[in-house]
């Protein structure tokens, strides 16, 4: 199946998923202008990127069962919600992230809390609030609704509950690191950026989809191969969370180096002072007269913030100093070449031997890895 019957297939699911919580919303009585409001942010917010999240979950649960999944498995899969719910869940992160970081634009449009601004009907950044706890509470609704008679029901609460709390310590240690109101680069440094960006993205963005397909195909916290204990969950964590990482490096470059074409959104970074991996490899790396450069124009606003941004661009494209681009491709192989070894190394059943989808398979990891290497959006 091509990567855009993929999607496709997906957003049907979508489509059944929106109208289950739209007639819930009913069934509750609301008025028929909140059921509106809802529905719009459900279309607005959810279905929008890549999905790589919420696919990966179903095509993880593929290469666990090693086969194709049946319609029933599917809609198990994505339909009642362990794919879904997860672009639910990264829905509600994004946007509550746009207002705390008073984002321009998302996947080319203006952010959500930016809509009615947009459209002249005043400012409702508190409606927005709202409707980020609102697309969270749908997770929770959707879950009890269709996993409650579940053996692994409590698993998926609490992996959901984890791995939010875990994104909401990373976005705390972000939102302190580089507050809008007072903003010091000499704090930055890539061991404080590596545990920001491990919190608040690798958790929710790798881990928990592929600890969701293992949890719907059974896949136990121990077991024996080859006469040695494996720890699946733990395996996929040492696996994952450098793989985010990764990806979250590349969100950075791409940030400074891409244009809005060509990633979905205008790049702010610099302008607004983010702890990104360009800036704490440039002090990690620069001169004093570099460093100097940057404490004079990164995260500075104001009427000339175009002409100061503009300034650190060049010094991180300088081929004969910084060089940021070869800085990052060096970055890219090594990490990509240490995480293929990380993937080499984990125990899986013999070629021969029958498995019923509960045991761990390197493809699981292969497969996520190969949806972000040399992405250039």
């Amino acid at each position: 199946m091509s990567k855009a019957d993929k999607r496709n297939k997906f957003l049907a699911v979508f489509e059944r998923i929106r109208e289950e919580l739209i007639a819930h919303m009913k069934s509750e009585k609301m008025p028929e202008d909140a059921v509106t409001w809802f529905n719009e942010s459900l279309i607005y917010n959810v279905p929008g990127g890549k999905l790589n999240r919420g696919i990966s979950v179903v095509d993880t649960v593929t290469i666990l069962l090693n086969r194709h999944l049946t319609d029933d498995e599917y809609f198990k899969a994505a339909l009642t919600r362990i794919g879904a719910s997860n672009s639910y869940l990264q829905a509600f992160f994004l946007v509550s992230d746009d207002m705390m970081d008073g984002s321009i634009s998302r996947r080319g449009q203006p952010c959500w809390y930016r809509v009615h601004d947009v459209k002249g009907l005043g400012k409702v950044h508190n409606v927005a609030i709202n409707d980020s706890f609102m697309l969270e509470g749908a997770i929770y609704h959707l879950l009890k609704t269709h996993f409650r008679r579940e053996s692994y029901y409590v698993d998926l609460l609490e992996l959901f509950q984890e791995v939010t709390y875990k994104t909401e310590m990373g976005q705390l240690v972000d939102l302190i690191t580089a507050p809008e109101d007072n903003i010091d680069i000499r704090k930055y440094n890539l061991d404080k950026h590596t545990f920001i960006v491990r919190y608040k993205t690798a958790f929710y963005s790798f881990y928990l989809s592929v600890a969701l397909a293992m949890r719907m195909c059974g896949v136990p916290d121990v077991y024996e191969l080859n006469g040695k204990t494996i720890e699946p969950y733990k395996e996929a964590d040492r696996i994952l969370i450098p793989m985010g990482e990764f990806f979250q490096v590349q969100d950075d470059y791409l940030d400074y180096h891409g244009t809005e074409a060509e990633i979905g959104k205008i790049g702010t970074d610099i302008v607004d002072g983010k702890c990104s991996w360009c800036v704490c490899t440039a002090l990690t790396y620069g001169t004093e007269a570099q460093k100097q450069l940057l404490y004079e124009n990164y995260g500075k606003k104001g009427a000339d913030q175009a002409v100061r941004e503009q300034a650190v661009k060049d010094m991180y494209n300088d081929e004969q100093g910084l060089n940021i681009p070869r800085r990052y491709e060096e970055y890219q192989k090594k990490a990509v070449a240490e995480i293929n070894a990380m993937i080499d190394q984990v125990p899986e059943p013999a070629a021969h031997e029958v498995v019923k989808g509960n045991r761990l398979r390197r493809d699981a990891f292969r497969a996520f890895l190969s949806k972000i290497t040399d992405r250039k959006a």
